[in-house]
């Protein structure tokens, strides 16, 4: 394992589908992790595939975010066939409701950007939204419904990409934060991770909220944390069928019973505890959505750390080093567009065009 032809730093979902994708084309690749597979965002998000629900009308994300849905679908169940791992994907569309006369507004400017792109979108009446979601809010003025937008088990997503890219040859390393990139000649040698030393000619940051933080990186990729909190509702039998978001948050049912709500978007550093106030804004605005769940047990609550770019956009492609590569600063679409993150930066690690243009995302933008 201390020589390899790439070196993958962070087990998340976009490192793992990278070592997967380099392991399928039978390269030597080695994954390092600083705490344990999938154990940050990877996790900690709701798994949300919402492009339409979430995207805004002028941003270079929504080609990238849209084709990561495809890839989703397609994806999806041949990792299933491959690992036996069911990862629990939901293709029954997703609700945006508005409870008021301002995101009602906000929803159907919505509709008739989307619908200009050629984008599906229906228009729901408030007895359509009820017969859709009986426990939604009474108040429901309208709602949009996206059939293309999804959601996937994100925790069984990160487990079937691990057993994939095993199977397939991938060496993963948990417990070892990586210190330092190895430098010699004015190009990647590898990476020091306290006493190891782990050489290759190629390595790809796939390091998530940590990503600015690697040492020997000469122009570290702009990466913060963000913070978002979530809590998980015990609900059986289940009150929603839907992903359904509001203008404040979103409930996420899964196939287990429970009902996931969030999420809170924080500047706190590194810290991911979860406070009174997250968590008074995630109920909050879980009870706004459906006040049914006023009686209803809460199960579990967590946070996660988001990584967050100055313009909200993802870094992709080469580093400031030859044979350095990143693949971060997803932010909120880390579980949609990861995936399909981790074969393009084995595109570009392959010297292929990748298959979704992701010039927009350069780290040269903050030179």
């Amino acid at each position: 394992m201390s020589d390899v032809d790439v070196v993958v730093i962070g087990a998340g979902i976009v490192g793992l589908a990278a070592a997967r994708a380099l392991a399928g084309e039978r390269a030597r690749v080695l994954v390092v992790e600083r705490r344990r597979v999938g154990g940050e965002a990877s996790s900690a998000a709701a798994g949300i595939l919402a492009p339409q629900a979430e995207a805004e009308a002028e941003t270079p994300l929504l080609p990238l975010t849209l084709a990561s849905r495809d890839h989703h679908a397609r994806f999806g169940p041949a990792l299933e066939a491959e690992t036996g791992v069911g990862l629990d994907y939901s293709a029954r569309g997703v609700l945006a409701v508005a409870l008021d006369e301002p995101r009602e507004r906000e929803l159907l400017a919505r509709a008739e950007w989307q619908r200009a792109r050629g984008l599906a979108v229906e228009v729901l009446g408030p007895d359509e939204v009820r017969e859709a979601e009986p426990n939604v809010n009474p108040a429901v003025r309208c709602a949009l419904f996206f059939e293309g937008d999804h959601c996937v088990d994100n925790v069984r997503l990160v487990k079937a990409l691990a057993a994939s890219a095993v199977a397939r040859g991938a060496s993963i390393l948990s417990g070892r934060p990586v210190t330092e990139l190895l430098v010699e000649a004015g190009r990647v040698a590898g990476v020091r991770a306290g006493n190891e030393t782990f050489r290759a000619p190629v390595v790809l940051s796939a390091m998530g909220a940590w990503s600015g933080l690697l040492a020997g990186d000469p122009l570290p990729p702009p990466v913060e944390p963000v913070r978002g909190q979530i809590v998980a509702f015990d609900v059986s039998p289940p009150l929603f069928r839907h992903v359904v978001f509001s203008g404040h948050g979103y409930l996420v049912p899964r196939a287990d019973g429970r009902l996931l709500a969030g999420s809170t978007t924080e500047r706190a550093g590194f810290d991911k505890s979860v406070t009174a106030g997250g968590l008074r804004a995630v109920i909050g605005t879980a009870l706004e959505i459906a006040p049914a769940l006023g009686d209803v047990r809460i199960a579990d609550s967590w946070a996660g750390l988001r990584p967050g770019t100055p313009d909200g956009l993802p870094v992709i492609g080469p580093g400031a080093l030859p044979g350095l590569f990143h693949a971060s600063g997803l932010y909120r679409n880390g579980i949609l567009v990861g995936p399909l993150v981790g074969e393009i930066a084995v595109d570009l690690i392959q010297g292929r065009p990748p298959r979704v243009d992701v010039s927009a995302f350069s780290l040269d933008r903050f030179r």
